[in-house]
């Protein structure tokens, strides 16, 4: 019946809008679960920072090996927060979508006829653009142009060349940043051993074990990336 109708008068606009919502509900909260995956990672990143710096106050003989990992571990936390950022923000533009396809869709109720809106096309074009919602954001583009609210998206419209890949290797000064923020006032806590030094495990076991942590880590904030 609703095909039959749908034919004959065109698309229902409440259940286009209905649809819209629906994928960007089910978009924000994908990103709502991947941000939670980050500040679980920040979390896991900064105790690291900590370990391998009361390790090197209990043990100067680790103090190199231990300023090798600060630097590792900072590089990664300085990635950590740069995705947060940029998940944080494409939460807020796709909140910014919904609010005005829901405007869009209620001037159509109320003038009878929709006006096409760049704003949306544009919000549109750079959330596509995201790794974790590409596929259901191509889906809520083509139910946008149904409706008659923005252009139909072509490959050309889609690719922005300006957007490159984020740098493996970060500025040094950033994670001079990320050390100082961690560590200050936290050094003298480091300098009263919480086991003797002969019960600590060897420097070499617990570089491998921090080292195995590191991976898992990036598999995940990769994985949040793919």
């Amino acid at each position: 019946m609703e095909t039959l109708k749908a034919v004959l008068f065109g698309p229902d606009p409440q259940a286009q809008m209905r649809k819209c919502n629906q994928i960007i509900r089910s978009n924000t909260r994908q990103l709502d679960r991947d941000i939670a995956q980050l500040k679980t990672l920040d979390t896991k990143t900064r105790q690291l920072i900590l370990n391998a710096s009361r390790r090197a106050e209990r043990n100067p003989s680790q103090a190199r090996q231990a300023t090798v990992e600060l630097k590792t571990f900072a590089r990664e936390l300085v990635r950590i927060r740069k995705q947060n950022t940029r998940l944080n923000t494409s939460r807020a533009q796709l909140q910014s979508v919904q609010m005005q396809v829901n405007e869009a869709f209620s001037v159509r109720k109320i003038q009878g006829s929709l006006k096409k809106s760049t704003g949306i096309m544009k919000d549109v074009n750079t959330l596509v653009k995201l790794p974790e919602l590409s596929g259901t954001m191509h889906q809520l583009s083509t139910e946008l142009v149904r409706a008659g609210i923005i252009e139909e998206m072509v490959d050309d419209a889609i690719t922005d060349p300006n957007m490159i890949e984020e740098e493996e290797e970060e500025a040094d000064a950033e994670v001079d940043k990320i050390l100082q923020e961690i560590l200050q006032g936290k050094l003298s806590q480091a300098q009263k051993p919480e086991k003797p030094l002969e019960e600590e495990p060897a420097a070499e076991d617990v570089f491998e074990d921090q080292e195995a942590t590191l991976e898992q880590m990036r598999g995940r904030l990769e994985a949040l990336k793919s």
